[in-house]
């Protein structure tokens, strides 16, 4: 099908088609009308917009045998009740003028429905020809209106195939784009499925080496090279999960989970967590509690993009600041830099996905994803961020604003010792697999290792494990969604601790384990601590029914 003219206008279409249109509501209400029922009807299209149909056009008072209003009242109800369009007889229907008098009209009508997404009747296309001076013509002498006549029904043809080609048009258009939306859907889900991939392939490797390096650092003490591999694999972690969150900051699908948190602790706790070869930036608190709704992780992440974007563009020489107060409702976070600033004229760019601002010496660095993070984030908790810098050499500020909350800081949970427990490690990636599990042991646990669906399954159906550490693309047809939905129906497991760990750590994917039966996600390489604190956790808690 050959797709409509590029940049239709169709309500200028509308507006100038030859025929009489009026488009009206499902319970008789007039929305619009084209220019030529304007004519025909002698009404201003604006004036009578929104009024009742039958109030704008009523029965000739001075006809007693006028049937006009329940003649059309009647098509009107047969098309919303049985939804199919009603062509109406030849009709008198006399027209009032703007002086109030009326003057004698004949019509041929045909009522058209348009429904909504849900298949009800909404609107209603009434469509007339005014047909007065044929009907009048054949009345005063058929012989000589023969030939008026015959050029009528010509003008109408005309106007009916005019009409076929409009709508021809606007289903071509229609079509164009609805194959459009279809191409965009599915690039949508292309780059999806992209992502998700590389995020499974890159973390793979990733947590194979970080784990080797853990297993490496027991029985290996203080080598230089173990801290430029931690420090590498820990910038490599870095970049993948920015390129993951920047594209769910793209998409809108960055998520939070918000609790009442006091945002000088959660500063703290962030500038404890810089590497100790980095100098500590100057440090500026209130005295009092600054409690906002927010997710610690995330707002933690949002003050780290916000201290390297300072160090990539300053050196070590240079003062970093980071001043948190109360104004206006809100908090108000500011780390300051006195390194080389940037154009003011950039500042509304700077947060744009794969801007890399030119540093002091001319050159750029980074991937241009964490200030795009920092904005995610702070939209995320209904808050904002700038920019601010007076030119080149004056350095840089950069402040967010969150809201305030009026709800109190829950008090910590306790968390009870972690014990020995029996575990099954579920991953197809070897190398990954006995590192984790060495290190597994080496706290104490009883770790069982299965690198393939079938092999897992076996195991667990003869053995009872606390915990099952399962990754889930396992390049098999059984993948590790169906090994929780198996140990979930079984008795064996129905109560034990199901712990997806994965490379494919968007939400949905979370989503889908959480359906599957897995009790959390954790995205790769995992985080012995978290495991921890989950495992803590779990521990107060009372059975899965």
């Amino acid at each position: 099908m050959t797709p409509g003219p590029a940049g239709l206008d169709y309500r200028l279409l509308f507006e100038h088609l030859p025929s009489p249109y009026l488009l009206m509501t499902a319970d008789f209400t007039i929305v619009t009308s084209n220019d030529a029922y304007a004519r025909a009807t002698m009404i201003d299209p604006a004036e009578v917009a929104g009024k009742p149909m039958f109030e704008v056009f009523p029965d000739n008072p001075d006809d007693p045998d006028a049937d006009g209003v329940g003649n059309l009242r009647r098509s009107l109800q047969t098309v919303v009740e049985t939804g199919r369009a009603d062509a109406m007889a030849l009709q008198r229907y006399d027209i009032r003028q703007p002086d109030g008098r009326f003057v004698v009209r004949y019509w041929s009508p045909i009522n058209s429905p348009i429904f909504d997404d849900a298949g009800r009747v909404t609107l209603i296309v009434h469509r007339v020809q005014d047909v007065t001076e044929l009907v009048t013509l054949r009345e005063q002498d058929r012989e000589r209106a023969a030939a008026q006549v015959e050029q009528m029904e010509a003008d109408l043809f005309a106007r009916a195939r005019e009409l076929q080609e409009a709508n021809r048009q606007l289903r071509d258009a229609n079509a164009a784009l609805a194959a459009v939306t279809a191409e965009l859907r599915a690039q949508q889900q292309a780059k999806d499925r992209f992502i998700a991939t590389l995020s499974h392939e890159l973390r793979n490797p990733l947590a194979s080496a970080s784990a080797a390096l853990d297993v490496l650092g027991l029985d290996v003490t203080g080598h230089p090279a173990q801290a430029v591999l931690q420090r590498q694999l820990t910038a490599l972690s870095r970049l993948t999960g920015d390129l993951l969150d920047a594209a769910r900051v793209v998409t809108g699908n960055l998520r939070a989970t918000r609790t009442p948190l006091d945002l000088r602790a959660l500063v703290h706790a962030a500038l404890d967590d810089l590497p100790m070869s980095l100098p500590r930036p100057a440090l500026s608190l209130p005295g009092e509690p600054v409690l906002i709704d927010g997710d610690p992780v995330r707002l933690g992440q949002l003050l780290t993009n916000l201290l390297d974007n300072a160090r990539k563009h300053t050196d070590d020489t240079t003062d970093v600041s980071v001043h948190l107060r109360v104004r206006e409702g809100h908090a108000e976070l500011r780390v300051r830099d006195t390194g080389p600033g940037f154009d003011p004229a950039l500042a509304g760019t700077l947060f744009d996905p794969f801007t890399r601002a030119t540093t002091g010496n001319g050159t750029s660095s980074g991937l241009g994803l964490g200030l795009a993070i920092v904005r995610g984030i702070a939209e995320l908790h209904d808050g904002d961020v700038d920019a601010h810098s007076d030119g080149p050499g004056t350095g840089a500020i950069f402040t967010v604003r969150i809201p305030l909350t009026a709800k109190t800081v829950p008090p910590p949970e306790k968390h009870s010792a972690s014990q020995a427990l029996r575990m099954l490690l579920v991953d197809d990636n070897a190398d990954l697999a006995e590192m984790t599990a060495i290190m597994l042991r080496r706290r104490g646990n009883t770790v069982t290792v299965a690198t393939n669906a079938g092999a897992a399954l076996a195991i667990a159906g003869s053995t009872t494990f606390d915990v099952v550490l399962c990754d889930l693309a396992l390049g098999e047809e059984i993948d590790g969604y169906e090994i929780a939905r198996r140990l979930r129906r079984s008795a064996r497991h129905r109560n034990a601790l199901l712990v997806a760990v994965s490379g494919f750590s968007q939400d949905a994917d979370v989503e889908r384990g959480r359906a599957a039966g897995f009790d959390a996600h954790f995205a790769k390489p995992l985080d012995l601590t978290e495991l921890d604190l989950l495992l803590a956790q779990r521990s107060g808690e009372s059975p899965r029914d």
